[in-house]
């Protein structure tokens, strides 16, 4: 197996976690946690393979990928009182998430031959659109239109990835530093309560 392919199980493991735990304060039954992470594990990903025309889904294609998928909602349910006690367990699992996904989703678009600035949209799809559809179905505001430091977060690892990438830094090193700075920068967000300015403050 590839980094690349191992990178791309794990974030959907964690982004299967994330989306059943994000309706364990609602009234929902078993089934909704098991749908609500399967949304958002797949998300992001059938977005951008769709605008790419990237045929067929890789949920679709590769068994593998359902199984982290099942593998994360069990997680979630079978550990449920112990992973919710954790602290901040589920942005924690939301934020390697979406620095997983983020250049992934780069590195599949410069793969169709897009142009960089595409690449950067087509990483923030994969790593945010699987949590604003889980957010939309949880019926809360999703992160992304909030002022927490999120989508901003993956286009600073996505542009690191674009420049690494010019500088022929090697491929697995690339995959694990960006998404390192993603994570690092939405944690330290987290810990420390940092935002970007909202609209109106600029008056």
């Amino acid at each position: 197996m590839s980094t690349q392919y191992i990178l791309e199980l794990i974030g959907t493991y964690f982004f299967a976690i994330s989306g059943a735990l994000a309706v364990s304060n609602v009234e929902n039954d078993l089934f909704g946690a098991s749908f609500t992470g399967f949304i958002t594990a797949i998300g992001g990903g059938t977005l951008r393979d769709l605008i790419l025309d990237s045929h067929p889904l890789v949920w679709i294609a590769d068994s593998m990928v359902m199984y982290a998928i099942f593998a994360g909602i069990l997680t979630a349910i079978i550990f449920y009182k112990y992973v919710i006690k954790l602290r901040k367990t589920l942005l924690l699992f939301d934020t390697m998430g979406i620095a997983l996904f983020t250049v992934l989703g780069v590195e599949k678009a410069l793969q169709f031959g897009v142009g960089h600035e595409v690449a950067v949209i087509m990483g923030i799809f994969s790593a945010v659109m699987g949590g604003v559809i889980r957010d939309t179905l949880s019926n809360i505001t999703p992160v992304i239109f909030k002022k927490e430091i999120y989508a901003s977060a993956c286009m600073v690892g996505a542009i690191m990835y674009l420049l690494l990438n010019q500088f022929h830094v090697e491929r697995q090193v690339n995959l694990l530093a960006s998404a390192s700075v993603i994570a690092a920068i939405r944690l330290l967000a987290i810990r420390f309560n940092l935002y970007l300015p909202s609209l109106g403050s600029w008056k």
